[in-house]
């Protein structure tokens, strides 16, 4: 399966359809950017994984959530600057061979994540 994303919504209890999404890898300070994607109705990645088993290499990569903007589009008033803006998620890679799948829970004030199935 490779790698994939799903962000939960625990302010109104739903998939964070909507949100926006970027992949990068990491080589310490230095991010590329590999996409920008919209997560789907179900607040998954659109179109099948990330990175399938083929292509995914051991590494380091970071997801980065826009999460502010996400609650702002759903009319959820925020103070300014935000509690939470952008939450960007480092993690590793390191048996390319399995699947990583990385899913955020948030809230316009927190957040957590682990790594699912």
């Amino acid at each position: 399966m490779g790698l994939s994303t799903h962000v939960l919504d625990t302010m109104h209890g739903t998939p964070a359809a909507g949100m926006q999404v970027a992949l990068y890898e990491t080589h310490g300070d230095v991010a590329t950017l590999v996409k920008r994607f919209t997560l789907n109705h179900d607040g998954r990645n659109p179109d099948g994984p990330l990175y399938d088993n083929a292509s995914l290499r051991p590494g380091t990569y970071r997801l980065s959530f826009d999460v502010a903007a996400y609650f702002q589009g759903r009319g959820v008033q925020l103070p300014e600057p935000p509690f939470l803006s952008v939450v960007q998620l480092d993690f590793g890679i390191a048996h390319a061979d399995q699947h990583y799948h990385v899913p955020l829970l948030c809230s316009p004030w927190s957040y957590s994540t682990y790594r699912g199935s």
